[in-house]
Parts: C-alpha cells; structure tokens; sequence
C-alpha cells in the first residue's frame, strides 16, 4: 500500500522470493480489494501472496519486440493491462509495461510501413519509366490517340506499348494477373517479352508477337504442364496486339480476352471484335496455341476504343452492379464527334460517378483512337 501509494505512476508490483519473481499485483485491483470495508484490519497482516497474480507473463530481457508482442498475445488481456516481468538469466530485473509494448510496436510498424511504401513508390517511378517510351510515343508521333492508365494502387498490373513505324503503329493494352507490387512485377516481365518478340518478329504480326510472349512468359515463370516438379505459379496476361497498316487503312488485331471495338463513322452502333478466349503465359495457355489474326479495314474517321476488365468491372451504381461494356460503349458514342482525349475524359469521369463510395477494384486502362 505504502509503494503504490508513493508511486501512483506503478501500474503493478512484482513478487519477488528471493531474486525470483514468483507473481504480480495490479494496482487497481489491489487498491480496489483494500478499501472494502474491514480489508485493512483482515489483510495487513497477510502475506501481499494473497493479491498477485501467480501466472504473470515473465520474459528475458533479451527477447525480442516481435516475440514478445506475441507472446503478450496469447497471454491475454491481462498482460497488456497488468504488464509483464522481465528478467535477467532468471533473476528479476523489471516490469514492463502493456501500454508501451503496444507504443513500440506501433512505431515499429509506422516505420516498416514507411519504408515499404517508400520502395512501393520508387517502384511506381520504375514502371512509369518502362511507359514513357509508349508516352512519347502516343503524345508526339501519333495523332487523334488518347491513353488513360489508373493503378488502383501506387502501382499496378496493366501497361501499355506504343511504337510508331515509317507505315504505320503498333499498339497493345494489357491486364497482367494481379494488381499491386505482384501485378506490377508482371508487366515488367511482359513488357521485357513483348520488346523482345519485336526485335525479333517486328511489329506487323500481333498473333505471332502473342505467341512469342506467351512462350517467353510460360519459360521465365515455369509454367509448363508436366514440367518437373509442376509449375511453379499460375499467372499471365490478358492483352490486344494491334498494328494499323496506315498506307492500306487496315487494321491488324490479335487478341487474348481483350476486346476490340470500332465505331465507324456513318454507324450506329459499335462494331466488337471478339479475342481468342485464351490468356497468355499461364499454365493452360498451351505453349503452341496460334492467336487468331483479323485484318479489319477501317474507314477514315472510325474510332477504336480498348480497355481491360479493370473499367468495365468496377461496382457502382444505385444497384451496386458493374459498370459494364455496354454503358461504356454509350458514353463514347455519344461523344464520338470529340477528339479521343475528351472522350476518354468523359468515361473516366463517368467512371468516376458510377463508382461513387465503392472501393476501386482493380487496375484501370483504356485506349481510344481516331483513324
């Protein structure tokens, strides 16, 4: 009583036989117990035995923050509010306290936490470098071209590549699998196999630059059915290959479950050319599968819009539904007479609108241009 009454700071006591502790007493259930009535009288005598606590948490100085928070944890509540014993080769050194363990692995989290983010956010730098040449690309040797790229995260799992040509471009969108650090991880590695299947095959063949990624992606990742072992991941991409053959007006699309469409301009509707049904690099993408290739003439002033699943995907709405392709589709025609950057404005706000309070669900990319 004297102690706790002089150190009204001391949240507990420790028991100590000797220089073992043997036990723990809580202030407040100590001070709580001794001015019932008649306590004093009963109790002064006794041995302060009768107030601990005879199974504290009791650990090495040298424990570590980490274990200790976890041993803390499955002791309970009790040794967040009463604390914990601390020793030295068995012998007592302290009491530690619940509140502070908690301060501590609080900072310690605030600081991995920072530093996490702060990698996360040279990587953001990292993966816009790998768009810059695309970039460039769209903003000063392509016209009537408009992209829009919006990671859920400080990064993300789609990307696109843009390449201009003496007759021509290049294009394609792709979702890679995940989103996040994982996701973006995959479009370094599609990106790297997409410009190395350039280098090799050149532009004007987006089923064989399929085929071409999708065996460099299953290599590099070890998914190979029946390969030793088993495959080591399943992941891959879903993408549109295009090259626009500007002396004939014809357009060359491969697909992999991203769609094209076209909206020409004396028509009403869109026209949607459907991709191949299967995705690139993962363990059922057969390694000698042949992408479909479709030469599409496309008449003077016809837009081509493409987006991954990311933008049609998303749940919004008074219903909580999906934005869907085909309100998609309704914005743009209804502002097919404005430039592509505008149009792409006009679904990203719509977008936006439709999404209101719902948490982003995944990677956003669009593309739409004017023939």
């Amino acid at each position: 009583m004297e102690i706790f009454s002089a150190r009204r700071d001391m949240g507990s006591l420790a028991v100590i036989e000797g220089l073992r502790p043997i036990g723990l007493i809580n202030r407040d259930i100590f001070m709580s117990q001794m001015s019932k009535p008649f306590h004093r009288e009963l109790y002064d005598k006794k041995s302060c035995i009768a107030f601990m606590d005879k199974e504290p948490l009791i650990v090495e100085a040298d424990v570590s923050i980490e274990t200790l928070a976890f041993r803390t944890v499955d002791a309970g509540e009790k040794a967040l509010v009463d604390g914990f014993i601390v020793t030295r080769d068995g012998r007592f050194s302290g009491v530690g306290s619940g509140l502070e363990l908690v301060s501590a692995v609080a900072e310690m989290q605030a600081e991995k936490n920072r530093q996490i983010m702060q990698s996360i956010e040279y990587a953001s730098v990292i993966q816009r470098a790998m768009l810059r040449a695309s970039d460039e690309t769209v903003s000063t040797q392509l016209r009537d071209v408009a992209m829009v790229w919006e990671p859920r995260d400080v990064v993300g799992g789609d990307f696109y590549h843009f390449a201009a040509f003496p007759h021509g471009w290049f294009g394609a969108v792709a979702d890679c699998t995940g989103h996040g650090v994982p996701g973006a991880f995959m479009t370094l590695l599609a990106s790297a196999s997409l410009s190395k299947a350039m280098e090799q095959i050149g532009p004007r063949d987006p089923a064989a630059l399929l085929s071409a990624v999708n065996r460099n992606v299953k290599g590099l990742l070890g998914q190979v059915n029946n390969a030793a072992g088993g495959p080591q991941s399943n992941d891959g991409l879903d993408t549109a290959f295009f090259w626009f053959d500007a002396a004939e007006n014809m357009l060359h699309y491969a697909g992999a479950r991203v769609a094209l469409h076209i909206l020409s301009p004396d028509a009403t509707e869109f026209e949607t050319i459907a991709a191949d049904r299967m995705g690139v690099g993962y363990v059922d993408s057969r390694a000698d599968h042949e992408w479909t290739l479709r030469a599409i003439p496309v008449a003077t002033g016809s837009l081509i819009f493409i987006c991954t699943d990311g933008l049609t995907d998303q749940i919004g709405g008074p219903r909580s539904i999906s934005f869907g392709r085909r309100r998609v589709l309704d914005v743009i025609r209804e502002h097919r007479a404005e430039s592509p950057s505008t149009i792409c404005e006009h679904v990203r706000l719509s977008l936006a609108e439709w999404q209101g309070v719902q948490a982003r669900r995944d990677d956003v990319t669009f593309f739409c241009a004017r023939i």
